[in-house]
């Protein structure tokens, strides 16, 4: 049986095929497989304590397996966070554009209604100057009328008083 020291398995253990190159340099049988398991154990021990670890596919790393499986599951949650915090931008940023529109919208009807309230102001103030003018109008027509019956009882009493004179009529 060859006799092999700890280094040579210690070395052995880190190469991704561990347990070929064991086999290939270790005579099969059960107490050497024993053997070769405990130092295995023992040397993945050591190089825990030293911070060294072995991943699922044989590869040394420096980080603990939980501490890299904790770490890939927070990256994987901050993208989640990250994507979440994309979607509620573009759901503010649409709803800040459409209440941008409605504002525009009731700005623009707020001016079409001033625009209404001073038409109607001058609609007002032009009806109020045409019943000025219609009024005055009136009292014309009026006093026009009375000037006419005047003439008219003074034609009448001149058909009744042939001996009027003309002076009489102005």
């Amino acid at each position: 049986m060859p006799v092999t020291s700890n280094w040579t398995l210690f070395f052995l253990t880190l190469a991704p095929m561990t347990h070929l190159l064991l086999a290939a340099t270790i005579t099969p049988s059960e107490q050497i497989c024993r053997e070769a398991g405990r130092e295995t154990a023992m040397a993945k021990d050591i190089l825990g304590e030293a911070g060294l670890h072995f991943d699922e596919l044989n590869k040394l790393r420096v980080l603990d397996p939980e501490v890299t499986q904790q770490t890939i599951e927070l990256k994987e949650e901050c993208k989640d966070f990250v994507d979440k915090i994309g979607q509620f931008q573009k759901i503010v940023g649409g709803l800040i554009e459409l209440v941008d529109q409605l504002a525009k919208e009731a700005e623009n009807e707020k001016m079409k209604a001033i625009g209404a309230r001073n038409l109607l102001k001058s609609i007002a103030k032009q009806r109020e100057a045409q019943q000025q003018q219609l009024q005055a109008l009136i009292a014309e027509k009026k006093m026009q009328l009375e000037r006419n019956e005047l003439k008219i009882s003074l034609f009448s009493r001149r058909a009744k008083n042939p001996l009027c004179h003309s002076s009489d009529f102005d």
